[in-house]
């Protein structure tokens, strides 16, 4: 699902193998390229083809998602939706059509497509919504928004750089439980970045914890707890 080899930037190095429908977490310090990760599986920040060109060719970088090539594509192009903590709502426009926005730049779907708005707005609770503005919702009503728009478009693969962290914890792990339920129907792949080691545990089957531009741990959510000490994590 996703085969990312010698991604290089200036201040990091990232190999990574994802199977389909996995849930992972990744931990780490502030700085340490948690979402530097995301952002190059994204196609937001693509390794420097310089830095490439001394390697043997199959130690080059290349990026392949639900099984094809993508290691210099546009992100729009790429089977990807992200989530970022800032929800990025348009205020002037209903909760219905920041919804709608993510199937097409108008808002113009079909039946069909409007069909499967209706349907997800609802499993989230956000039915009674739909016609209200962002500024009328609360902080984990706009997440959960944005979540349903990033769900819709019904790529293979979700990206999620610590969507969740501003809210409270009842509410954030509501919003976990609400993400895991959702993947799990789906088979979706998922990669959430946190700097909570509780909501990783909550989430996740596999972490990977991320220093100084490095993965430097990959392994089960459990093994977690045996390798890394109390002081490297950052517990909620």
């Amino acid at each position: 699902m996703i085969e990312l080899i010698s991604a290089e930037v200036p201040y990091g190095s990232f190999d990574l193998s994802v199977e389909k429908g996995e849930k992972i977490a990744i931990l780490g310090p502030s700085g340490a390229g948690k979402s530097t990760l995301l952002n190059i599986l994204a196609g937001f920040l693509v390794p420097d083809i310089k830095l490439q060109s001394q390697k043997p060719l199959d130690k080059r970088y290349r990026l392949r998602l639900n099984a094809e090539e993508h290691s210099y594509s546009m992100p729009g192009k790429r089977p990807i939706s992200m989530l970022f903590q800032d929800n990025n709502l348009f205020e002037h426009l209903s909760i219905y059509q920041n919804i709608a926005i993510g199937l097409h730049p108008r808002m113009k779907i079909t039946a069909q497509q409007k069909g499967l708005l209706d349907e997800l707005s609802q499993k989230m609770g956000l039915s009674t919504f739909m016609q209200r503005l962002p500024e009328q919702l609360s902080g984990g009503q706009r997440q959960r928004v944005a979540l349903a728009r990033a769900l819709l478009r019904k790529q293979p693969i979700l990206l999620l750089d610590e969507p969740f962290s501003a809210l409270d914890i009842e509410l954030r792990q509501q919003m976990l439980s609400l993400v895991n339920a959702l993947c799990d129907e789906t088979c979706m792949t998922t990669l959430m970045v946190t700097h909570s080691y509780d909501d990783a545990m909550l989430f996740a089957s596999r972490i990977l914890y991320i220093q100084e531009g490095r993965i430097i741990h990959d392994g089960s959510a459990e093994h977690v707890m045996k390798v890394l000490t109390p002081l490297v994590l950052q517990p909620s």
